[in-house]
């Protein structure tokens, strides 16, 4: 790092503006910018062929549509999208991972059943759109009347958009219910109570499932208003009880932590997501738990994480999914890498391999043990996981939270507004500018890296600190301001009838 650009590797083609750079800038090399380069955005640092393969972190990201002159801007206008041959390299990086002795705890909340909470909510949940608004008529009902429970974080209340309309076989709906069975036995709701019309697809008892609950019916409970007060009477049964609870220490190999990106820029690979690589080791190093989705933000970087895969068995199921996106996204004339969005080509991202290749860096450099597909739950002790979902935040991390996740970090470096409830999240903030325009949203600040005032490491470890303190009950930002409802969106798939 010099105090204008970033190299990242000596065999890259470009370097990074660490700041807005104005035509005419020296850069190191003995070159000069040719235009105004933006922070975060690339600079050819040398010539580059029309043709020839452009590579960012020593890898190749795509390729010279026009020659680039030395000090040229290198984004969307001069490189597009090629085949790169990826060498899969099945366990090839695969190591032991060096198991802290004597590991940490959080202070947690033990289930009579022995699962292990970061929150402790009660949840109203709808098994489709037509009990949305029922489930919200509940939700406002308590909406600044817990005093007398301190030690219930809310009555949650969680809708969506769909659970009819769909053809049973298609698997979509199978990955709807298990978003919605995930959510019900998620160790961070107390009890759980489901509320449908009474003719959906998605029925109360595929939702529920045999676990603990209750459910409901408008149509059976004689219409809206009837079932509103037999749900609110229910939980005003329920309160006191769950109130009733008490923080315990708990080992971090409890903790299942998931992991999210959103408004990336050309710089989140070197500051925020690298750092939270960091701290995911720590953690997997203590026994707990780190999920990795965000499929379609893997996609061109996925020998990454085979050639780290703890089996080849497991590299080839990361595989299998990459090749349904490829499907799945034929069947509707799009392609995978139709990536990445306006936002992230404005931040100096310019091809979803340069995308992809800086959203792995979350993932930290210990082995993939284990890979899920979209909510399905996640086995406590594995370390590494991965579960596919889409790249959508709001979809991904809903799969996450099904999953189990009891905690979630998320990245930015535009600016994303975002919660997970019943899991909380906290923000890291990709760079000091996003940090100082956002004080009420971010977390953590892991543009001191770009600063150079703090490593990699040291933000890491403030990021594994924080996790500790959120998980033992401590409130995010976005907790604080209120998200985490809204931000519940099942991924249905399905073509609807």
């Amino acid at each position: 790092m010099t105090n204008i650009t970033i190299e990242l590797h000596a065999n890259d083609d470009v370097l990074i503006a660490r700041q807005d750079l104005p035509e005419g800038t020296q850069l190191p090399e003995g070159i000069k910018t040719s235009s105004e380069i933006p922070s975060g955005h690339k600079v050819a640092r040398k010539a580059i062929a029309c043709g020839d393969p452009v590579h960012r972190y020593n890898q190749v990201i795509g390729y010279a549509s026009e020659d680039i002159p030395a000090g040229a801007h290198v984004h969307i206008h001069n490189v597009a999208m090629g085949q790169v041959e990826l060498d899969y390299a099945f366990c090839r990086d695969a190591k032991p991972t060096e198991m802290i002795t004597q590991p940490r705890t959080f202070n947690g909340i033990r289930r009579a059943d022995g699962r292990v909470a970061t929150r402790n909510y009660i949840a109203v949940i709808s098994s489709v759109n037509c009990s949305a608004t029922a489930v919200k008529m509940i939700g406002d009902h308590y909406r600044n009347a817990l005093q007398d429970f301190p030690n219930v974080d809310g009555v949650l209340t969680l809708t969506h958009k769909s659970g009819c309309g769909l053809d049973h076989p298609l698997e979509g709906i199978n990955s709807l219910k298990r978003a919605l069975s995930g959510y019900v036995r998620h160790p961070n709701i107390a009890h759980a109570v489901v509320v449908g019309l009474g003719c959906e697809i998605a029925n109360l008892g595929d939702v529920l499932g045999g676990a603990p609950g209750d459910s409901f019916s408008i149509q059976t409970e004689g219409g809206t208003q009837k079932l509103v007060d037999k749900v609110i009477a229910r939980i005003d049964e329920l309160l006191p009880g769950v109130n009733a609870v008490e923080r315990e220490p708990i080992p971090l190999s409890e903790l299942k932590l998931a992991m999210q990106c959103g408004g990336s820029s050309g710089i989140s690979g070197i500051s925020c997501n690298p750092a939270l690589g960091y701290a995911v080791d720590l953690l997997v190093r203590h026994g707990g738990t780190a999920i990795l989705s965000e499929t379609t933000e893997c996609y061109g970087a996925e020998h990454l994480l085979t050639a780290r895969a703890s089996s080849e068995a497991v590299g080839r199921q990361l595989l299998e999914r990459i090749q349904w996106w490829e499907d799945f996204t034929a069947k509707s004339n799009m392609v995978i890498n139709n990536n990445p969005s306006p936002g992230n080509k404005a931040g100096g991202l310019t091809t979803i391999i340069e995308k992809s290749l800086g959203s792995i860096a979350k993932a930290g450099t210990t082995n993939l043990n284990a890979v899920y597909q979209y909510a399905q739950p996640v086995e406590a002790g594995k370390g590494l996981v991965f579960m596919d979902a889409p790249a959508f935040d709001p979809v991904g991390a809903t799969a996450q939270v099904a999953g189990g996740a009891n905690v979630m970090v998320f990245t930015t470096d535009r600016g994303s507004a975002f919660g997970c409830k019943p899991a909380p999240s906290i923000k890291l903030a990709g760079s000091s500018s996003l940090f100082e325009r956002m004080p009420d949203d971010m977390d953590i600040n892991a543009g001191t890296i770009l600063d150079g005032s703090e490593s990699v490491e040291e933000v890491g470890r403030q990021i594994f600190e924080r996790i500790i303190e959120v998980a033992s009950g401590d409130h995010s930002k976005s907790e604080a301001m209120g998200y985490g409802e809204e931000e519940f969106c099942p991924w249905d798939m399905g073509v609807m009838l």
